[in-house]
């Protein structure tokens, strides 16, 4: 039983600097979840998006019905974006089914820093799609500004040895259409959104590969 003379043990969030937050305060949480829900909201609404993403799942699940293998690339928070996408693919999203061959060329900490060191940084993903890459095979570059040296001649790579070439990016990285069979630009600038938006479009792809291979 509980000491009524005891002191109370429950904590409180300390105040921020200058006293609580008022509610003509603008706060950064709340601002950045009001942010991400109206781009996801867009994002919903954009067909040429949205059908890009069907195109995307559609070639993945060739790819995978074929013996092939999706390949995942992606820089900072993309990269682990990248291995995220991967987890749901060998793993399982929603369903008990088989595994199914994916791998991001983000984790391979001994190959990225010797090949980093070796041949610069922009070739740590190119020498993999390389050595790793078959015709047939599927490489999803994650790039928020469709910019990434790294990236782009990765896809160049994956695109000479036969690979399907996609790209996710925001609504600036026109440039990075020229190597991607399939380009995905989610549409807004702010890298942060981007990103989400991009994860969120992964989730329902990995629904989609799921429900067409299982089904």
């Amino acid at each position: 039983m509980r000491n009524a003379g005891a002191a109370s043990t429950k904590v409180q969030s300390p105040a921020p600097p200058g006293g609580t937050l008022s509610q003509s305060t603008k706060d950064p949480i709340d601002a950045h979840l009001k942010r991400s829900l109206v781009a996801l909201d867009r994002a919903a609404q954009d067909g040429p998006m949205l059908a890009c993403a069907r195109k995307v799942a559609e070639a993945i699940v060739t790819a995978l019905k074929a013996g092939n293998k999706l390949l995942i690339i992606g820089n900072g928070g993309s990269a682990g974006d990248a291995q995220h996408i991967a987890a749901e693919i060998v793993g399982r999203y929603k369903r008990e089914r088989p595994a199914y061959p994916a791998l991001a060329l983000t984790t391979d900490t001994s190959a990225l820093t010797a090949i980093a060191n070796d041949y610069g940084y922009e070739r740590v993903f190119e020498r993999q799609v390389e050595g790793l890459g078959a015709p047939g095979d599927v490489l999803l570059a994650l790039s928020t500004s469709g910019r990434s040296p790294s990236i782009l001649v990765a896809l160049r790579a994956a695109r000479n040895r036969g690979l399907v070439t996609v790209g996710f990016t925001g609504s600036k990285g026109q440039a990075m259409g020229s190597d991607c069979d399939h380009l995905l630009m989610a549409p807004v600038e702010e890298t942060a959104v981007i990103q989400q938006i991009h994860l969120a479009v992964a989730h329902g792809i990995c629904d989609f590969v799921e429900q067409a291979l299982v089904s």
